[in-house]
């Protein structure tokens, strides 16, 4: 904005008549000898005064102007805001109502700087717009020791030490936790060295300037955990749970050590599930969701929604069967009702010492639906197999890239002699393997849901069973059908139907030639 202002001073100023062409010129000669800044030049040369000027700025950007020069300020409000704030974002507090602070700034439409200043302060701001000349000048004042507008400079300036002093010790969790819910934002990362980050549509976005100290996250952590929790966090180092904050939300939690420095990862829990259809899947999954047995697998990267497609199934299940439903987690995320079914759930390290231990005993538990929050080991994913033969409906989630990349990746958990063995119980008892992927929509914020599905037919079964697994991804790439579709078909659905951008769908794609031929010809 400041920018434009000194492009287009001159210009508005002759447009408005406020001035005439010979006395812009002038001013720009004096300029071209001084560098000084226009506005200024006119204002010394008499051709125009403050008042003239912040009335036509303030009409040409639709903002609220201030003149420092005589305005009534509050000089104690210098305590709310460092040195280098004022400084760097050249801004100045004007006056302050309750929890509003009326900001003189050079820019007043950098949300950047309100949006930091905000949660520095803890302050609503109300930015107006200020001449820089003015701004310059009133902060050299307080530089200098030579005072402030309306104020002592000795007061300010040991007010604002002792501000500084105190903002950094005084960051509050729970305000981070507010930000982060109110933003919409996956995650909270809180690490020493840098400051507070939110993770929005998969993108690093910083709350504040400000960098956190060692003794402020392990301050943070302390505020979660129990004495059990940080004897468990000083022997091994790291630590996964849920916790839930009455007046903001429930957040699954990780706290670890990096750099002999704790680091803490909050990811944001929405308590209640939503439905197949909000998250972009379609109701054609619910037929897989009320079989009586078999498993399901839910796959892709980290962060890219799959415990949220596990808990939408999980509700289904629970809304439309009367049966007895058991979920092993770590941690829980979403806090399952009962409604006609029973929801048992247990989480690792409270209810159950580990995901093994869990499954130990759990046909004893009378399960009809089993849901293992993660396949991690050799052990859980055999009892998952076994549960799945001997008549119950089993869901879990695995990180892979690819549908057919599952299949492979849970033979490859066991040893080489079982390998076989496995190879036909997965091609016997598998009923859906879905991929999914969460992309940048083409236009505004949030995510699109991508997704490669395979479930068993009697040829997918052949296949496997017959360790041919690369020619199910041959048959994928060629066509869709009722067994399996492509993540590159669903990228290409969405690019044609003006979802997502097609540079967006050529990032995620599996086979890039085969994608964009799918868009170009419309195939899908």
């Amino acid at each position: 904005m400041e920018r434009e202002k000194r492009l287009k001073i001159g210009e508005m100023l002759l447009q408005a008549g406020l001035i005439n062409e010979k006395q812009i010129q002038e001013a720009l000669r004096v300029q071209g000898q001084t560098k000084g800044r226009l506005a200024s030049i006119l204002i010394e040369l008499g051709y125009i005064d403050n008042a003239k000027i912040l009335e036509l700025l303030g009409k040409q950007f639709g903002v609220k102007t201030a003149d420092l020069d005589t305005a009534a300020i509050d000089p104690s409000l210098l305590k709310n805001i460092p040195i280098n704030k004022l400084r760097g974002y050249k801004v100045f507090p004007i006056s302050a109502s309750g929890k509003s602070m009326t900001l003189a700034m050079v820019n007043p439409k950098d949300v950047v700087a309100i949006n930091d200043l905000e949660f520095l302060m803890g302050f609503s701001i109300q930015p107006v717009l200020v001449l820089q000349s003015q701004m310059d000048k009133t902060i050299r004042m307080i530089e200098s020791g030579h005072g402030t507008p309306g104020g002592s400079s000795q007061q300010a300036q040991a007010s604002l030490q002792q501000k500084a002093v105190e903002c950094e010790r005084a960051v509050d969790l729970k305000h981070l936790l507010k930000i982060m819910v109110k933003e919409k934002a996956s995650d909270l990362l809180l690490s020493a060295g840098s400051p507070p980050c939110i993770k929005k549509d998969n993108q690093l976005k910083r709350l504040s300037k400000f960098r956190l100290t060692p003794e402020q996250t392990r301050q943070f952590a302390d505020e979660m955990i129990t004495e059990k929790q940080k004897r468990d966090f000083d022997l091994n180092n790291e630590l996964d749970f849920a916790l839930t904050f009455p007046d903001i939300c429930r957040f699954r939690i990780n706290i670890y050590m990096q750099r002999k420095s704790v680091s803490i990862a909050m990811r944001n829990i929405v308590e209640d599930p939503p439905s197949v259809e909000s998250l972009g899947i379609g109701s054609w999954i619910e037929e897989f969701a009320l079989k009586q047995q078999g498993l399901i697998l839910i796959t892709g990267p980290v962060g890219h929604g799959k415990t949220t497609t596990m808990a939408a199934l999980i509700d289904i299940i629970n809304s439309k069967r009367k049966c007895n439903i058991i979920t092993i987690e770590d941690p829980i995320e979403y806090l399952h009702k009962h409604k006609s079914s029973n929801v048992n759930q247990r989480e690792v390290g409270v209810d159950t010492d580990s995901f093994q231990a869990g499954l130990k005993h759990i046909f004893r538990e009378a399960p009809d639906v089993i849901v293992i929050g993660e396949i991690r080991d050799p052990e859980s994913c055999a009892i998952a197999l076994q549960a799945a033969e001997t008549g119950h409906l089993v869901m879990s989630t695995i990180h892979s890239s690819t549908a057919t990349t599952t299949i492979e990746r849970i033979i490859d958990i066991f040893p080489q002699h079982q390998q076989a063995q496995i190879r036909l119980q997965l091609a016997d008892n598998f009923l859906l393997i879905l991929n999914q992927r969460l992309v940048p929509p083409k236009i505004g914020e949030g995510r699109v849901l991508a997704y490669e599905k395979l479930n068993n037919s009697h040829r997918i079964r052949n296949l496997m069973r017959e360790n041919k697994t690369h020619q199910i991804r041959s048959l994928i790439m060629q066509q869709t059908a009722d067994d399996f579709v492509s993540i590159d078909h669903s990228l290409a659905r969405l690019c044609i139907a003006g979802k997502i951008s097609r540079e967006t769908g050529q990032h995620y794609c599996d086979n890039l030639p085969f994608f964009n031929d799918l868009v170009s010809k419309k195939a899908v």
